[in-house]
């Protein structure tokens, strides 16, 4: 099928890549993309953080998502115009709804990295896609893995310690609850555009609605290193990253993919020390490894549930775990 080619049975946008570039990846075992993406997509965050005092958590922030934006718009091309318009009001109001809960998560994220470390600051995050996870398989014994986050996120968090900011792990605990909106809203998206239009519509709203926020501390500090330094960024996330995991899902089963990406606090912990040297003390590795525990026991059970179908498979859906999880993921 050519790239960005419209399935006129379905009415839905898919996505391909150059056939050179796809036989390479697909030499790679598939579970190395995933763990590719991640470390991608949280030296990206890693990076990000060392750039606050240029241009403030929303400066760079804003500058990321028009990065990013501008980009998959280029890539999308006449093809998304073509989307838009076959669009209906519907599916165009839940792109608006995406975008905008893609905003406050992209921002309180950042407002939280700008505050608690990078690792502390995944794990509250990672806490909105793990109850929606477990919420799905309405098993209350599955409660346990909740549980287990929960006290995971207490020892990241050390509520104890005068020293922490709480008002940092309130901004990651509102991005937490963005990241579950977020993955509901996705699958609506998904199942319209596809997931590279999907996700090139939704960044465009995140960029026009933290323009406000954003654009008035660049514009106190216009500085080419600044604009090239956010462009790279911006490549590692979402872009980079969102291909992998594209071409990872087309080989993974959800249930091994869900399972290593349950390693992503680990992975955030680890770039939050090599890249801005944030030492974690004892009890937050212990509370690292309940989390990792939590997601890596929510996703097997998860794949052991019985799956409900009303029709044939819903292949735009899986297709949007892609940038559900990228652009969000936990969104970083």
């Amino acid at each position: 099928m050519d790239s960005n080619k419209r399935d006129r049975s379905n009415g839905r946008v898919t996505t391909s890549f150059s056939p050179l570039f796809r036989h390479a990846l697909n030499r790679v075992p598939a579970p190395l993309l995933v763990l590719g993406g991640m470390f991608l997509l949280h030296t990206g965050s890693a990076f990000a953080v060392r750039l606050f005092d240029l241009a403030g958590s929303t400066g760079i922030t804003w500058l990321r998502l028009t990065w990013a934006a501008l980009i998959l718009l280029a890539l999308s091309g006449r093809s998304l115009v073509t989307a838009v318009r076959a669009a209906s009001r519907r599916e165009l109001l839940a792109v608006v709804m995406l975008g905008t809960v893609s905003a406050g998560m992209m921002t309180f994220y950042s407002e939280a990295t700008a505050r608690i470390d990078l690792g502390t600051a995944t794990s509250l995050e990672f806490l909105g896609p793990l109850v929606v996870a477990v919420l799905a398989m309405r098993r209350r014994r599955e409660l346990v893995w909740i549980l287990a986050a929960v006290a995971g996120v207490v020892c990241m968090t050390r509520p104890w310690d005068t020293q922490v900011d709480l008002t940092g792990v309130a901004f990651g605990l509102a991005g937490a609850a963005c990241v579950a909106l977020y993955i509901v809203l996705t699958q609506r998206v998904g199942g319209s555009f596809g997931a590279v239009h999907g996700l090139a519509l939704a960044l465009t709203v995140s960029a026009v609605l933290t323009a406000p926020l954003g654009l008035p501390a660049v514009a106190a500090n216009p500085s080419p290193h600044l604009l090239v330094t956010t462009l790279g960024i911006a490549l590692l996330f979402p872009l980079v990253p969102f291909l992998l995991e594209m071409i990872a899902l087309q080989r993974m089963s959800r249930t091994a993919y869900s399972t290593f990406i349950s390693l992503e606090p680990a992975v955030s912990l680890v770039m939050g020390l090599v890249v801005i040297a944030q030492m974690p003390v004892a009890v937050q590795m212990v509370g690292m490894v309940l989390v990792v525990v939590a997601g890596v026991g929510a996703a097997r059970q998860e794949g052991k549930a019985p799956v409900l179908r009303t029709a044939g498979p819903d292949r735009a859906g899986e297709e949007a775990d892609g940038p559900a999880r990228v652009a969000a993921t936990h969104s970083h």
